[in-house]
Order: structure tokens, then sequence, then C-alpha cells
């Protein structure tokens, strides 16, 4: 698999996230589309969503490599399994994308939000950035390098320090912005819910998701209510059918209509949307003064 190999871990942004070296050339650094996915609070299959609705905009071996195309080697499978992968979700995968740096810049474009690209510029300063310091490493004296690892250490411990209190400083603000979820109007569940959804698709690549996130809130709505949406819009329809109401009408009727007619089903979905804001760190505009 283009020698593709796994170099420990490295933390970044609160994660330990795998090393993956070589398969775009020797010790140059790659990323899963699992660990991207994880590092922007998406599912690993959005990213693949992404990929394949423009995958002409990708260079095959260049850009990216499909593991899931090759996991009838033996290396490969074990390769995925050490990098996260679960055995099912390697057997169950299409695609299974491992990106260059190249790929990832491309793929960040696509996406094209303000939190992707902030994590673009973050990982391509922390983790794919590869100085060349093998070799003027060794044209030091024994002391010059001790000093280097010394100053390497403290710069380090440095950074780590800027990092935790960047971390923290985006925790309080993430905790502020829960705060506005929380505090929703429930009188003003549609229009709230609606700008919610939008702000989730947004953190999972764009609008085009937003049929994505209805589809998996109705889902979990279903489950928790015990009810199936499906089938009350069904049974609705034929009521007004019966009542005498045009098909025009009846046929722009949808799940969420459905879910107005009853209480307990607005109190469910509300507090669906209001978990899968939270989930992905998306809320609403605050209101000026």
């Amino acid at each position: 698999m283009n020698q593709l190999q796994i170099n420990g871990t490295q933390s970044f942004m609160g994660k330990e996230i795998p090393v993956i070296l070589g398969g775009f050339g020797p010790d140059k650094k790659c990323i899963s589309d699992k660990t991207i996915a994880e590092i922007h609070g998406m599912e690993a299959y959005h990213i693949r969503e992404l990929i394949n609705r423009n995958i002409k905009r990708f260079s095959e071996n260049v850009d990216y490599i499909d593991a899931g195309q090759r996991i009838v080697q033996s290396d490969t499978l074990e390769l995925l399994k050490n990098i996260g992968y679960s055995k099912q979700s390697i057997v169950q995968a299409e695609h299974i994308y491992i990106l260059s740096e190249r790929g990832y810049a491309k793929l960040i474009k696509i996406m094209d939000t303000d939190l992707a690209w902030k994590i673009h510029d973050k990982l391509i300063d922390e983790y794919f950035a590869l100085r060349e310091e093998k070799a003027a490493m060794q044209e030091l004296s024994p002391e010059l390098q001790m000093f280097k690892h010394i100053f390497d250490s403290v710069a380090q411990t440095q950074l780590e320090q800027r990092r935790q209190e960047k971390a923290l400083e985006d925790t309080n603000k993430r905790i502020d912005d829960l705060r506005d979820v929380v505090a929703l109007n429930p009188n003003s569940w549609r229009p709230d819910a609606r700008k919610l959804i939008v702000g989730i698709a947004q953190k999972m690549g764009g609008n085009e998701f937003i049929q994505n996130v209805q589809a998996e809130i109705y889902s979990l709505v279903d489950a928790r209510a015990g009810v199936s949406l499906a089938t009350r819009l069904t049974n609705k329809r034929r009521r007004m059918a019966d009542e005498g109401v045009c098909k025009s009408t009846r046929d722009k009727l949808n799940k969420i209509d459905v879910i107005a007619d009853d209480k307990k089903l607005i109190e469910i979905y509300v507090a669906v949307v209001k978990e899968m804001a939270v989930k992905y760190g998306a809320c609403p505009p605050k209101q000026s003064a």
C-alpha cells in the first residue's frame, strides 16, 4: 500500500491522532478520513460523501489513496485497524480515503467554512509540517545537538502552555454559545430549529447536508418517541383527503407538520435538535442588543 506506516500518535486540538507516513513519498505525512472527521466533529461517511461528489477534483495516488479498495491485503487491513477503524466499519465501507497534504487542502476548499479553514491552518502548522532537520542536526557537534534538544524542549513546553490557554478560551466560548442553544424559545421552535439545522449542516460541510441532518433528527425522534413520523404523515394526508383538501396542499405536508400536531413530539424534536447542535458546535447567531 505504497509503504504506508504508522509512526505513533500526535496531540492535536486535544485529540491523539495517528501519525501516518508514506503513501505519497518517503516520510511524507498523510491523514485518514476517520481522523479528519474526528477533528472536524463530523462522521467519516460525511467526509467520504464530500470526496465522492467531487472526486474529479482529486488525483488518485497524489491527493488520495483509497484504502477501501485494498482491504483484501492483510497488511492494509491491519494498518486500518491500527489507525482506529473497527473491522465492521472497514468491511462495510465502499471507500476509505487516506489524503495527502494537497488532498486535504482541496477538501478544505470544498468545505469552505471558517471552522474548516481554521483547522486546516492549524493542522498544516502542527501536523503536516515536516522540516528538514535531520541532515542539519547531523552536521552539528554533539554539544550543539544537546543544547538544541534543550531549547526545543523548552520551546515545546511553552507552545503546549499556549495551546492549553487557547483551548480553555475556546471551551469558555463554546459554553457561552451552548447557553444560547439551551435558551431557545420553545414558542418559536420551528424557525429556531431550522436555524440550528442549517448551522449543523454548515459544520458538516455545507447546505447540501441539510437533508442528512433532518433525516437523522427524524430517525432519533422516531426512536425516542416510539412512533413512525412517516406513517403519521401518510395518515394525516389521508384524513385531509377525506375532508376534501386538495392534493397540492396535502403534498406540501411534511414531518414537521406531523410533529406540530403533538406537544410531546415537539418537546422531543426540540431536545434532539439541541443535542445535535451541541454535538456539532452549531449555535444560533447572537441577537444584537
